[in-house]
């Protein structure tokens, strides 16, 4: 049986004291919220905290709700900001709830999708859509006990110096897991964080590194509270999730497609994010260019999920053919693509 390492935990009621936790036990530090990818973690002995804050007894973390005023700061620039209204979500907000709001599914319809397609319903109803913004990397040789590591040598991420992927020691690619990401940075979703020296704000988009070791520009002594994504009329979204078992696995590629469309439904904007593949999630380049002011028909859809499987080049980090998982790129850039031309991605009769 694998058993936790011994800590301390401490329960503060304020983000100002949760800070103030990180900051004074420092790298002997974690926060936690659902806990569903910390705990096991940490019993694989991939991190080893003397102290763990909990973050779930801090109400401002919490609540879904729409927002009068401006917009957030510039995104990734690729989707219509015409908004004068944006939804904000608590970091603390479950994944289970953030799938069933019906401001998410009515404006944010990948979004929701992507929440309701994380693992089971178990760890949906415990994990957090802050704590899947911030999901650890993962790779064949990291997620493993530490029995199964120390036979191996270890790996670059943990205790080695080199890495099992790529066979040299410079850099780490574990890969990019996590569902809602891509999802948010199609949205041109905003991130605030708190921390030692005060809250910053950060798009998703500019959030995640290539360094699958740390692949966020959080610091390690800052927690993210909340999300906050425009809100934009005509927009249309999508996600799709490749996985070996429907119910509870891992993406082994993930799509979020975004579309903003004029009143004679030719394109206005269009995003397209791909994860799963290396240690960030990766905006398809040239998508936007490339269906201004066109309808999303059979002929720019083929064209788009050519110029997306052109981009794409997963690496042999999971335990599935990387060539296979680069084949069902066109495969599923085409479903996303298909339900936000058909209007499959705005969902009617949802309330304000």
């Amino acid at each position: 049986m694998l058993r936790l390492p011994p800590f301390r935990y401490h329960r503060p009621g304020t983000v100002e004291e949760a800070i103030s936790l990180l900051a004074r036990f420092g790298e002997d530090a974690l926060p936690i919220a659902g806990g569903t990818d910390l705990m096991p973690n940490m019993k694989h002995r991939l991190f080893t905290p003397a102290h763990v804050v909990s973050l779930n007894g801090i109400a401002a973390m919490r609540g879904i709700g729409a927002v009068n005023g401006p917009p957030p700061a510039s995104g990734n620039g690729r989707v219509s900001r015409a908004a004068d209204r944006h939804l904000r979500i608590g970091a603390l907000e479950t994944l289970a709830d953030v799938s069933r709001h019906p401001l998410v599914r009515h404006h944010l319809t990948g979004l929701a999708d992507a929440a309701g397609l994380v693992a089971g319903p178990q760890l949906r109803n415990m994990g957090t859509i802050g704590g899947n913004v911030c999901l650890d990397t993962r790779c064949t040789y990291y997620n493993q006990t530490e029995f199964w590591r120390d036979a191996l040598g270890y790996c670059l991420k943990k205790d080695g110096t080199v890495c099992h992927v790529t066979r040299v020691g410079r850099k780490c690619v574990a890969a990019h897991s996590a569902d809602t990401p891509p999802n948010l940075i199609a949205l041109d979703a905003m991130l605030t964080l708190a921390g030692p020296d005060g809250t910053r704000e950060i798009t998703a988009a500019d959030f995640f590194v290539t360094d699958g070791i740390w692949n966020t520009r959080r610091a390690r002594d800052e927690i993210l509270t909340e999300i906050r994504i425009p809100i934009v009329e005509r927009r249309r979204s999508a996600y799709r999730k490749l996985r070996q078992r429907h119910s509870i696995d891992f993406p082994l590629l993930s799509v979020a497609v975004v579309a903003d469309f004029a009143d004679d439904e030719t394109v206005a904007g269009l995003a397209g994010v791909v994860s799963a593949l290396g240690a960030r999630p990766r905006v398809l380049a040239g998508w936007g260019e490339m269906a201004a002011g066109e309808r999303l028909s059979g002929d720019l859809i083929e064209a788009l999920a050519g110029r997306a499987w052109s981009q794409c080049r997963p690496l042999d980090n999971i335990i599935v053919d990387p060539e296979w998982r680069r084949a069902m790129v066109p495969v599923y850039v085409r479903r996303a693509l298909g339900e936000v031309a058909g209007g499959g991605g705005l969902r009617e009769g949802a309330g304000e």
